[in-house]
């Protein structure tokens, strides 16, 4: 039996050792996936145990995913665009390290029918998860990327990397509004409507969405923000994080186990499971 699990630190809550043992139990793949909690201060002793103890791989969450970087052997090329690690397998004593935040983003897009080629994004939040999106989405051709961050730096940090196609605004309810009148998708990145979190002081600037703009949110619990209640009121196509979380599990497993895993048949199989976990 070959031992994968998540890393973080809070980590114990995480649906990964579900989705995961799920796909595993139908792939018929001998795994078992688990939850380990590592505090930031002992992810070297953790790399060390890993290799010791016949670990294939790990997930890594908060807040590891930067500090993964130089420890790597090997990094994909998604991993060192973001600078950032949430896959790790683990062989021959190597660590390869991999991200699947931009790439489970894209596959949301497609399995939603929206185009990334030439469609313009406007993308709420500068922070991990943001970057990983926007960057992806420049890379894959993306007509335009519109930013918006309350710390401008971290949004112009991005617009830095491809500067012909991302673009940094503010978050004022003026920018915000400005921002979504040439959208053809909209996707919220930041934690505001998130249990526990803030939430939009208004939510004005969807007014200024063209009819039908697909909006994304990557919160999925719950799984129905404020900000995709009121899109839907408007009459907005809306998608919550639920489909990102499964699509960036997929492909985790599918660099663990080396196969190519089809996420039409995955997709109904975990949500049923997260489905039947709800208390």
């Amino acid at each position: 039996m070959k031992k994968l699990c998540v890393i973080g630190d809070p980590v114990l809550h995480s649906k990964s050792p579900l989705i995961q043992n799920t796909m595993i139990r139908a792939l018929g793949l001998d795994y078992e996936y688990f939850c380990v909690l590592v505090k930031k201060e002992e992810l070297t002793d953790w790399m060390a145990r890993a290799l010791r103890e016949g670990w294939a791989g790990f997930n890594a969450t908060m807040p590891h995913k930067q500090a993964l970087v130089p420890l790597m052997d090997h990094l994909d090329t998604d991993a060192a665009l973001f600078q950032a690690v949430n896959t790790v397998c683990c062989r021959d004593g190597e660590f390869y390290g991999f991200n699947t935040d931009g790439g489970g983003f894209v596959r949301v897009l497609e399995q939603a029918g929206v185009p990334v080629k030439g469609s313009r994004f406007t993308v709420l939040g500068a922070g991990g998860a943001a970057k990983a999106i926007v960057l992806e989405l420049a890379e894959q051709g993306a007509g335009q990327v519109l930013v918006c961050n309350r710390t401008a730096e971290k949004a112009e940090a991005l617009s830095a990397v491809f500067p012909d196609r991302i673009t940094a605004r503010g978050f004022s309810p003026a920018e915000l509004s400005d921002a979504c009148k040439s959208a053809d998708v909209l996707v919220n990145c930041t934690n505001l409507g998130m249990i526990g979190s803030p939430s939009f002081e208004n939510l004005d600037f969807l007014q200024s969405l063209p009819g039908g703009v697909p909006v994304f949110d990557l919160i999925y619990h719950p799984e129905q923000t404020d900000l995709l209640a009121e899109a839907e009121d408007l009459g907005h196509p809306v998608t919550n994080g639920l489909p990102l979380l499964i699509n960036q599990a997929i492909l985790s497993l599918e660099h663990f186990s080396g196969l190519a895993i089809d996420p039409a048949a995955m997709i109904p199989l975990v949500e049923k499971a997260l489905d039947d976990d709800k208390p």
